[in-house]
């Protein structure tokens, strides 16, 4: 055979390969499309929390070219949004989106995996989680219950609540009954109040109902949303609680072990995306909503005394410290969070606060 012959011998070669892979059916191609449930712990479409949700699923279809598909149930479509951990250990969902303090009841050390009073920003909580050593310890926090953990979204610096009577002195905390969860719930409890863990839905209603006097929520973008203000005119700030919680994608042991190690960066990358996105989108809208809760619906924004403040620190510190002595792996998450604090809270003083108490020295206008 002469190198002609070869050559047309190739290229019919080609033209059949071409048309058997043109030719290869659909159907065999869309049987590799893996269809997944996630559970989340907020109303659908919400905003910053729901709608992050919505994102880290749409990531994940599209990096995966479609061969992942995951159905977003809303809070309380297919679990209570309280209940997604139970969803995944019992298999009826294999992804959730929440907030890790929600499940401290299961294991205490989830809560600092969320936020702890006088703790972390979110800047701070990234650091640990991704550079001291806070990650090995989420993992195995989840690992106990077959789940893993990613960080998928940051509220950023909340407010300090909603009250319905103003809070003048630590004598009006007590029998002072809010809706104030993780290791928030705690504090309030240890300084005479009454702590109450309710899903974000639920605030609402029982603020008309009189069945809590108080509430945490987000900070003002949300909360305008939820429309605290018809009911609640009091707006503290700034948090004592909740500085900086980090939100969770909850994925199934199960799920994740079967995933290959490309399509384990594809699920941590879309994670990690809207952890960043997230804290962005809070950060763009909050000062607008909170301009229209003042001077359109007549909220009255608040300052906690000096006096309080101190109050609740030095609850937060024992509070904290006591959830840290619960277990041995609690005791550990509770090293590794001090140590870090002590640490980076020098840095972000020197850089953060430092630089921030000095712009404020020129007006730019």
């Amino acid at each position: 055979m002469n190198r002609r012959d070869l050559l047309k011998g190739g290229a019919a070669a080609a033209v059949a390969t071409a048309t058997t892979a043109s030719s290869f059916p659909a159907p065999a191609i869309a049987q590799g499309v893996r269809t997944l449930k996630m559970v989340t712990s907020w109303p659908k479409g919400y905003p910053g929390l729901g709608t992050a949700a919505e994102r880290f699923a749409r990531r994940i279809e599209e990096g995966s070219g479609g061969r992942f598909k995951i159905q977003v149930y809303a809070g309380g479509e297919l679990v209570h949004p309280l209940k997604c951990h139970d969803a995944l250990q019992e298999g009826t969902a294999e992804l959730y989106h929440s907030a890790d303090y929600y499940y401290k009841g299961k294991a205490e050390a989830y809560a600092f995996f969320t936020t702890v009073p006088f703790g972390f920003t979110a800047a701070e909580m990234n650091a640990w989680l991704h550079h001291g050593g806070g990650q090995a310890l989420w993992d195995e926090v989840g690992a106990q219950f077959g789940i893993k953990h990613l960080p998928c979204g940051n509220t950023g610096v909340q407010m300090g609540g909603w009250f319905k009577q103003e809070i003048k002195s630590l004598e009006d905390i007590k029998g002072l009954k809010m809706r104030i969860p993780g290791f928030g719930g705690d504090l309030w409890t240890a300084m005479g109040g009454t702590a109450v863990t309710l899903a974000g839905a639920e605030i609402m209603p029982a603020l008309q109902a009189g069945t809590i006097d108080a509430a945490d929520w987000v900070g003002p973008w949300n909360d305008l949303a939820f429309g605290f203000y018809k009911v609640v005119k009091n707006y503290y700030w700034p948090t004592f609680h909740e500085p900086g919680p980090a939100l969770s994608a909850g994925i199934s042991r199960k799920l994740w072990d079967s995933l290959s190690s490309s399509d384990q960066a594809l699920f941590t990358a879309a994670a990690l995306a809207e952890n960043d996105y997230g804290l962005a989108e809070f950060n763009a809208h909050n000062q607008a909503a909170l301009e229209a809760l003042v001077n359109e619906h007549g909220v009255q924004l608040r300052q906690f005394s000096d006096e309080i403040y101190r109050g609740f620190g030095e609850a937060a510190r024992d509070v904290v410290a006591k959830a840290g002595q619960s277990d041995e792996l609690s005791k550990r998450v509770y090293e590794s969070y001090s140590s870090f604090r002590r640490t980076i809270i020098r840095w972000s003083q020197i850089a953060d606060q430092g630089f921030m108490n000095q712009r404020a020295l020129v007006d730019f206008g």
